[in-house]
């Protein structure tokens, strides 16, 4: 038998070796993670949506994806079990560390204007100013027929 007949043979047996070996290293990574998930904690599901473990059961898990509204799982269908903090982050958009340094803003402007506040009267107009025309008035070189450049005709 030739020895390089042998050679591509090892490498095939070998590479398959590696593949499956980090292939079931990831199902053992897969069912340790699916053993930390206990009721209360947050996990999203492979199809991407997000919910709070209720239940466990031997291939099944009951998540909570609403208040008040569960569903049942399968265990295998768990993509990630979440820590509170990135749960949290995620569905609420809230964290542990934020501090709000923003004013509350009221429900309405009532409360955003002080009382001492001079009011406007709306209902009657304002006089111009000594140094201001009129505003009915054509201003400097203006006609008082409001037409320029040589217009004709009704504006």
């Amino acid at each position: 038998m030739n020895i390089s007949f042998l050679l591509p043979i090892v490498l095939a047996v070998g590479a398959m070796f590696l593949l499956t070996r980090s292939q079931k290293k990831r199902q053992q990574q897969a069912v340790q993670m699916r053993d930390q998930m206990a009721p209360g904690s947050g996990v999203r599901t492979i199809g991407g949506m997000y919910a709070t473990v209720k239940e466990i059961g031997e291939d099944t898990v009951t998540l909570e994806v609403a208040p008040g509204v569960h569903a049942i799982f399968a265990k295998n269908a768990i993509g990630a079990v979440l820590d509170d903090a990135e749960y949290n982050r995620i569905v609420h958009g809230t964290t542990d560390d934020l501090t709000i340094d923003t004013p509350v803003v009221p429900d309405d402007a009532s409360s955003l204007t002080e009382d001492d506040a001079p009011k406007l009267d709306l209902g009657k107009k304002d006089e111009p100013k000594a140094d201001e025309p009129a505003a009915d008035e054509p201003e400097g070189d203006e006609p008082k027929d409001g037409k320029t450049d040589g217009e004709t005709g009704a504006k």
